[in-house]
């Protein structure tokens, strides 16, 4: 099992990204910081850079790479990509960790 799981949205957006951006076959870093009140801010970007002790794992074919500092902030987080408004989709952070996390309600869809 993944630290981070990636959805195929998700994915999809990123893989496009890398490939507008020119920085395919690079890994995603994914990294963490508590706000003032206590949330968590999440970044994530293309690292062409690498530290030795990063930790490395797959996801929807995507290299993701956390810092072993931010491990216990993001295990077992989603990341999804979903449209927010109509027209503005955004990628979102399902992180149990985060204290003002709510997990969405399941639908009867």
């Amino acid at each position: 099992m993944s630290l981070i799981a990636i959805t195929a949205r998700a994915a999809a957006q990123i893989k496009l990204a890398a490939k507008e951006g020119r920085m395919e076959g690079m890994p995603l870093r994914i990294a963490a910081q508590h706000n003032p009140d206590g949330s968590l801010h999440y970044a994530m970007g293309f690292d062409d850079v690498g530290r030795e002790d990063d930790l490395r794992f797959p996801s929807e074919d995507i290299e993701i790479v956390v810092s072993p500092t931010d491990k216990d902030l993001l295990d077992g987080m989603v990341v999804d990509f979903v449209e927010m408004e109509p027209g503005q989709h955004n990628f979102i952070f399902k992180n149990p960790n985060d204290p003002h996390y709510v997990a969405p309600k399941e639908s009867d869809k």
